[in-house]
């Protein structure tokens, strides 16, 4: 880093005596990072804020006193600044770290079951995290998420129809506040299948797929080998394991694995893209939305080689516009949408019943060929 390069400044808030020494440890690796300071509480970090004026916030959500919920909404309201969360692996720390994000926080990482064994691939995760978070957005919540009532859903018939398209869709940080927004927006007929691979670890994605699905009219779940991909039902692919598509005579169905990491990810995006491009080619639609990185770009190619439609998600429009800029670079998205009218855009190329014809024109502009 050239000495003129003005470091990331960051607090670390943990009611962890040992977190508050083996975070800052962490993130000493790399010279482009400062801790400007630590605090034990809410109370504490907001304090700290005032003072210091820290670019990122690295905060622990289990804290007595003000809990990290509440200091999420103080610093949300107060100082809108990136926070990402430090998370337990428990269920209750998956859910309160899924109601962080939904409340404005950047992105999470899970603490390490194992610290001597894993410190330094959280360090890693971390560190990449923050440098991501200062040149990303802070989303508001209220600018991120659909106001909906609980939506009435189409009860899965026993021999639901074919889906008329595959959608399947790569994101990442940023990606549970965009997802909540779109699928709440796609109506109950939808005659599409979804399939999602949103980068998040084993033991969160069962309790996301729970949330998309009460705000969305469609039929959300994780996924599980052998689910059958039908029309208005959305996939979301475990943490910490791989998913493809295969067309069998019986039906469609998504098939998951546990090889190696793709582009450092389990699951990654090129891995569902791959396989979408061979086994749907022309039936596929591919939509690579906020993340950091490049994982999708790849597959992304493939799909649009194949004949499928190949959407990525505009700048203006993502937290991070890592994955969908790496793609579009490439010249592998034939649209740039943006996230508000994507939903419109998806509805079109499935095949919407009654649909308006007026959507297709501005749903998203062209960038390449073929289109």
């Amino acid at each position: 880093m050239s000495p003129e390069a003005k470091k990331v400044r960051v607090l670390v808030v943990d009611d962890s005596a040992l977190m508050r020494k083996l975070i800052p440890q962490m993130l000493e690796a790399d010279s482009s990072i400062e801790v400007v300071g630590t605090a034990m509480d809410g109370t504490f970090c907001l304090k700290k804020i005032e003072e210091l004026k820290p670019n990122v916030v690295t905060l622990d959500l289990e804290m007595p006193g003000m809990n990290g919920i509440d200091t999420l909404k103080e610093i949300m309201r107060r100082h809108p600044l990136p926070v990402i969360v430090v998370s337990s692996h428990s269920t209750e720390g998956a859910s309160v770290t899924l109601k962080a994000l939904g409340l404005g926080a950047f992105d999470f990482v899970s603490k390490p079951r194992d610290a001597s064994a894993h410190m330094a691939e959280t360090a890693t995760e971390l560190i990449a995290k923050i440098k991501a978070a200062v040149d990303g957005k802070v989303v508001r919540p209220e600018s991120a998420r659909a106001t909906v009532t609980r939506p009435e859903k189409i009860v899965a018939a026993k021999f639901a129809p074919a889906p008329s398209k595959l959608v399947a869709i790569g994101i990442s940080t940023g990606g549970p506040q965009a997802l909540e927004f779109l699928l709440a927006q796609l109506p109950p007929d939808f005659p599409g299948a979804i399939v999602i691979v949103q980068h998040m670890p084993e033991g969160f994605t069962e309790m996301f797929a729970r949330r998309l699905d009460e705000v969305s009219a469609l039929r959300v779940k994780e996924a599980q080998s052998g689910d059958l991909l039908q029309a208005g039902s959305v996939l979301i692919c475990p943490g910490s394991r791989h998913m493809k598509v295969k067309r069998m005579t019986r039906g469609d169905v998504v098939v998951l694995n546990d090889e190696v990491r793709v582009n450092g990810h389990r699951p990654s995006v090129d891995v569902l893209f791959n396989s979408v491009a061979e086994e749907f080619g022309s039936q596929a639609v591919a939509a690579l939305m906020t993340g950091m990185g490049d994982d999708g770009a790849e597959g992304l190619g493939a799909v649009k080689n194949a004949g499928g439609m190949t959407i990525a998600q505009s700048e203006e429009s993502c937290v991070v516009f890592g994955m969908p800029k790496a793609a579009i670079e490439r010249g592998y998205a034939k649209r740039v949408v943006a996230l508000d009218v994507l939903s419109a855009t998806l509805q079109a190329l499935c095949g919407r019943r009654n649909e308006d014809r007026g959507e297709r024109g501005s749903a998203g502009k062209s960038v390449g060929a073929g289109l």
